[in-house]
């Protein structure tokens, strides 16, 4: 179940899921291949859980949040997350090695998929033991005489979180953690193509923590209509999910009939403005590596660059030059900064899209393709479109992969109307010598974040999230965690 390759690092995670506090495999015993996007081979097998399954999974979280102190216990539950804390911390190699074998992370970048996670686990801990449940808002009149109205935050319930491939053990921790440590119990649906960043959690949940039967369930499966029955079902309270705009729609109508509260991170299509004051050759560089680091799968990424037309062909030589400088490769090679992408669809959904930039009237500045030195493993070439017309498919649609594209602009008000003209609202960028300049740039777009002159929107004590078909809601800082809590006003006697 755990075999090594120890030339590469390779290894297979656990098949088991975690329902109702055992570690079991599906009453059939079926199971479904995991495969490593750097070398296209089967690496491991993992269950393929079933409609059965899920069912037992949700009724185990069901009668854990009905029928035990879980949601009620504030220190056991400051217990239970810090054991998991020290246990991830024990397991952390590991996960690191699952990560890079079963998404084609490259290890150098992995730390934010590891270390950062695991400290969010011992963050929402301390979050959840030190929150006011119970907040005083004073005497207020009314009309069968003076109340004092108390507001009681309270559990949802029974959360399902559906989660993505991208950043697979990070999004695991971050859609379970602040649910538990608030008084929910969960029902986590990992990703089809990275399962055991949630089986190896719901392995170490089981045999190195206390958290009780039923409080936290895995469920795996290489079958869509296991997560969709989780987003229908009417003992599910709440479902957290990330992924893509399509699937996020496709969960709001299951989980319509019985209104559940959603918390979604969608699509994005993120655009950054670079004034005509920038420092390009400071900006760029790091445009082009954020482009590339994940093989462009992150959905907060500024796919798309807006350049000044007075200085839009020195831009794009500075962009050229640092995509063509990229390191791309092995995945275990820690000099790399560029590993595969996670399977063959998505590159080939990748070279699709620029294939369509191209027909659109784009210019192909570099890459495009295949890189030659990598015939095996999911592979693209770092690539950069110019003259891209900001209609157009490629500008428009969302490309998962390691793809810039540029558009010239001649006034700001341009640019912010050329920015804006998205469904997506995710993220964005200004950069700009002038920061009062760049501020206001940034309150102009319709996006949930916003990055000026590089410093990152994102950190575990700020809220995040999108606006328009970006999502719904906020993870992160103390708004993330009342995503996880109802709130109930108490008038009572003064």
């Amino acid at each position: 179940m755990t075999q090594t390759q120890s030339d590469t690092g390779i290894l297979a995670g656990e098949q088991r899921m975690l329902i109702d506090g055992e570690l079991r495999h599906t009453d059939g015993g079926a199971l479904f291949d995991v495969v490593h996007p750097g070398n296209e081979q089967v690496v491991g097998q993992v269950s393929d859980g079933t409609l059965t399954d899920m069912d037992r999974a949700v009724g185990a979280a069901r009668r854990a949040f009905d029928d035990t102190e879980w949601s009620r216990d504030l220190d056991f539950r400051y217990h239970c997350l810090m054991q998991l804390h020290a246990a991830l911390e024990r397991n952390k190699e590991r996960l690191r090695r699952i990560v890079v074998t079963e998404v084609g992370c490259p290890v150098s970048v992995t730390g934010s998929q590891i270390e950062d996670p695991i400290d969010e686990v011992r963050h929402w801990a301390e979050h959840g033991r030190d929150f006011e449940y119970l907040v005083d808002t004073g005497i207020h009149k009314a009309p069968m005489g003076t109340a004092r109205r108390t507001i009681s935050y309270e559990p949802v319930g029974v959360v399902g979180a559906i989660t993505p491939w991208n950043v697979p053990f990070y999004l695991n921790i971050a859609e379970t953690i602040p649910a538990l440590m608030a008084g929910n119990t969960v029902v986590l649906k990992p990703a089809q193509l990275t399962p055991w960043s949630g089986s190896e959690l719901g392995r170490i949940v089981a045999e190195e923590t206390d958290i009780p039967a039923g409080v936290f369930n895995v469920v795996t499966s290489n079958a869509n209509g296991v997560g969709a029955a989780l987003s229908a079902d009417p003992r599910v309270d709440m479902i957290t999910f990330t992924g893509s705009t399509a699937t996020g729609r496709a969960i709001l109508a299951a989980a319509a009939p019985t209104v559940k509260r959603t918390m979604m991170e969608l699509g994005g299509k993120s655009a950054h403005i670079v004034l005509d004051d920038a420092k390009l050759e400071k900006c760029l560089p790091m445009a082009a590596m954020v482009a590339c680091v994940m093989s462009g799968q992150a959905c907060i990424m500024a796919s798309r660059i807006l350049l000044p037309r007075s200085r839009y062909a020195e831009g794009i030589e500075i962009l050229k030059a640092s995509m063509e400088a990229t390191s791309v490769g092995d995945p275990w090679d820690p000099s790399v900064l560029q590993g595969p992408q996670i399977s063959e669809t998505q590159r080939q959904k990748v070279l699709g899209l620029i294939k369509s930039g191209v027909d659109s009237g784009a210019r192909l500045v570099t890459g495009g393709g295949i890189p030659e030195a990598l015939p095996v493993g999911y592979y693209t070439q770092p690539t950069l479109l110019a003259d891209v017309d900001p209609d157009s498919q490629i500008a428009q649609e969302e490309i998962f992969g390691p793809v810039l594209t540029v558009t010239p602009y001649d006034t700001d008000d341009e640019a912010v109307a050329i920015a804006n003209n998205s469904i997506y609202g995710l993220s964005g960028e200004v950069t700009g010598v002038d920061t009062e300049r760049a501020f206001c740039i940034a309150r102009r777009l319709r996006t949930g974040n916003v990055t000026v002159n590089g410093r990152s929107h994102f950190g575990i004590t700020s809220p995040f999230g999108g606006t328009k078909q970006s999502g719904l809601g906020r993870r992160n800082g103390a708004e993330g965690f009342k995503e996880y809590l109802e709130s109930k006003t108490i008038g009572h006697p003064a």
